[in-house]
């Protein structure tokens, strides 16, 4: 009989993976911080520092995506219904799409330089857990209950979009496995009203977006209002790592308040 042998149509199955055994990392070493999200900064740092970064477009691409924009809707509005693209509004759809593509290597490229930086020198590093879908809901609202600031709504989703939080918290996870550290997710209410010095929260103490003063008579504490909440988020991870519940609940008498109203 004569050998079979395999037709030149038939692929190869390719060979099998290589495994290999990767070790366990090490606990790491280094020291916990506590992580704010935020638009004026990006990234508010419990230790005082931030992580910020340029805008992901120049003031030329900005004013180009912008002109281009316009003409996207120009060139729609011109547009009889069920007719098709024209080559011009193809060809600025394409300018568009690549102006945006631009945008985001550039800001995946600043996550993955941060992450890893943060990633290499915190063993544990907490960051709220946001909604954030909930939170970049569209601001028009119904017929029957429109939305109010709808533009200014509209404005600070875009930004949240474009700083992609959950982005840099997935980057983070992975990263802080692969050095030996932990992230923890703490829930995200009163982070940023709540001193975290006296562990009150005094109505009035948030008197800016960046000014945190406390407001308590026994404490006055003052600091950027990022960084407080980024104290504020240091101190829950340490709670739900060392199980003993979450933050304002079980600790001090001192802290245990949720309100504390102003001295008569």
């Amino acid at each position: 009989m004569r050998p079979l042998t395999p037709s030149p149509h038939v692929t190869p199955a390719p060979p099998p993976a290589a495994r290999r055994e990767v070790p366990e990392p090490a606990p790491h070493p280094g020291p916990t911080v506590g992580m704010d999200r935020g638009i004026a900064k990006p990234l508010a740092l419990s230790d005082g520092t931030f992580r910020d970064h340029a805008p992901w477009l120049s003031k030329g691409e900005t004013e180009r995506l912008r002109r281009l924009e316009k003409a996207k809707e120009r060139k729609r509005r011109a547009r009889k219904p069920g007719e098709a693209n024209s080559r011009r509004l193809t060809r600025t759809y394409d300018q568009i799409a690549q102006l945006r593509a631009t945008a985001k290597r550039r800001a995946v490229d600043w996550q993955h330089k941060t992450t890893t930086e943060i990633s290499k020198t915190f063993s544990r590093i907490g960051v709220e857990d946001l909604a954030i879908t909930n939170m970049v809901k569209s601001a028009k609202g119904t017929l029957d209950n429109p939305g109010k600031n709808v533009r200014q709504k509209a404005g600070l989703n875009r930004a949240i979009a474009g700083e992609a939080w959950g982005r840099t918290v997935a980057m983070l996870e992975y990263k802080a496995a692969d050095h030996g550290g932990t992230v923890v997710k703490v829930p995200a209410p009163n982070t940023s009203r709540r001193c975290s010095a006296c562990g009150f929260i005094t109505p009035g103490s948030r008197e800016s977006q960046a000014r945190f003063v406390c407001k308590n008579p026994d404490c006055g504490y003052e600091t950027n209002a990022d960084t407080n909440a980024g104290r504020n988020i240091d101190h829950a991870a340490g709670q739900a790592v060392s199980g003993r519940g979450d933050f304002g609940v079980t600790r001090s008498k001192k802290r245990q308040p949720l309100t504390q109203p102003h001295a008569a």
